[in-house]
């Protein structure tokens, strides 16, 4: 049996290697000691690797769930379970529905001929190039003015009797309103990344199913969807860290009842006084959902890939 030999990789690598895992994990390295540091030994410098450990940040950014009063803080400004439930139902529902329209959207573009299917192929990517600064005030004007229901009417007026509030029924302020841009912004890229997948379904496989006796969306449900799990599934994790991770058009769109975790890391800044510790300890929060998510989408990829393979 020949010995296996194995190349010598040039000190260099390694070294390019390890600077590239310091600059992906020390931020967040960082950011997780700080957030035990109280902020006089932030801002000293002096602490490093030597300090005393606190829980005080991370029971200030919760002190809306928490069950008992904090001794430190006289009133909770920092409302991080309603801020954390509003991100959760934004980021949830925009990615289910991006899912669901763009794989439809995907497998019509690959799947049917129509007159200008390439062009409508290539403009859902142009349309991703687009910057979301760029959106920011036409969609701000749109939410505000146009779509939106006048308090006099019939249904406005029935909204404002049912559920209170004052002046006209709009998109901004509300999760719909900020799920709406969300879908349509991320949209283009799930198109085109799952249109790479169902490329590579077999026909065959369709054309069977359809001798078989199975309709249209049973072909489509039962036969493509589980063969595009791969794709589907990155296309979550996408989306999902998008919606989770988005300030400026959830600063735009949202109000005191709709705002998101990024917003209120930001507004916890003022011009004389920036809890550093809390907001260290409010990152790390936020970065926990999107790791789960990524988590069992990932378990998603890999059970896709393998579905096929026999063992020899």
């Amino acid at each position: 049996m020949a010995a296996q030999t194995h190349t010598r990789q040039h000190p260099a690598f390694y070294a390019i290697l390890v600077m590239l895992i310091f600059m992906a994990v020390g931020p967040i390295v960082l950011m997780l000691i700080n957030s035990f540091k109280l902020d006089v030994d932030i801002i000293s410098g002096t602490g490093g690797l030597l300090f005393l450990p606190t829980i005080q940040n991370y029971e200030t950014a919760l002190c809306d769930v928490l069950p008992y009063e904090l001794d430190h803080l006289d009133f909770c400004a920092l409302k991080f379970g309603g801020a954390f439930v509003n991100s959760l139902i934004i980021a949830l529902v925009s990615t289910l529905l991006t899912l669901i329209i763009g794989c439809m959207a995907a497998y019509a573009l690959v799947r049917f001929r129509f007159v200008g299917r390439d062009v409508a192929s290539v403009s859902t990517l142009m349309l991703r190039m687009v910057p979301p600064a760029v959106l920011l005030v036409p969609v701000f004007g749109l939410w505000n003015n146009e779509f939106c229901l006048d308090r006099d009417g019939f249904l406005g007026g029935a909204i404002r009797d049912t559920f209170g509030g004052r002046g006209d029924v709009c998109l901004a302020g509300t999760h719909s309103g900020i799920i709406l841009i969300y879908v349509a912004m991320n949209l283009p890229f799930v198109i085109w990344i799952l249109q790479s997948f169902i490329v590579q379904v077999p026909r065959q496989l369709e054309e069977a199913a359809r001798m078989d006796g199975a309709g249209p969306f049973q072909v489509f449900f039962l036969v493509v969807l589980p063969l595009i799990k791969p794709g589907l599934a990155a296309a979550a994790i996408f989306t999902f860290r998008i919606a989770w991770n988005e300030y400026l058009l959830a600063s735009a769109l949202s109000d005191r009842d709709t705002k998101t975790v990024p917003i209120l890391i930001v507004n916890n800044m003022s011009e004389f006084n920036v809890e550093w510790g809390v907001i260290m300890a409010t990152g790390m929060l936020l970065a926990i959902p999107p790791i789960i998510f990524t988590l069992f989408a990932s378990r998603q990829i890999i059970t896709g890939m393998t579905a096929g393979a026999v063992k020899g």
